[in-house]
């Protein structure tokens, strides 16, 4: 862990246009997608619309789409797409030296501590 950043491991663990999901005791499981471009989002692992596991989802841009009924979510927004409504909650992510770190305080329901200067 860095200050309110938690390490989940390195880039290369999650192939390009797939997703990993990280079980977060208490709380929601996290979603960790790898877009083919290279980027990298979290949201919590569920469609707005059934709770379907979006770790699961198809991949395509910025989007994925739900298993259970095809529902496109934005990874960078977390928003329902087209004529769908509902939103999921984003996890801050970063990528520093190879490794990837999510906001602690987004994962754990925290406050955030003050950073170090």
């Amino acid at each position: 862990m860095i200050g309110n950043w938690l390490d989940i491991g390195p880039v290369n663990q999650i192939e390009p246009g797939m997703a990993r999901t990280l079980p977060v005791e208490g709380g929601e499981e996290i979603a960790v997608f790898h877009t083919m471009t290279g980027d990298f989002y979290a949201l919590v692992n569920k469609c707005p619309h059934k709770q379907g596991p979006l770790s699961q989802g198809i991949v395509h841009g910025a989007v994925v789409a739900c298993p259970l009924h095809n529902w496109n979510i934005s990874l960078k927004t977390g928003e329902a797409l087209g004529g769908d409504e509902g939103c999921v909650p984003t996890i801050p992510l970063k990528v520093d030296a190879g490794r990837i770190y999510l906001l602690r305080s987004a994962v754990l329901g925290e406050k955030p501590k003050p950073e170090a200067a």
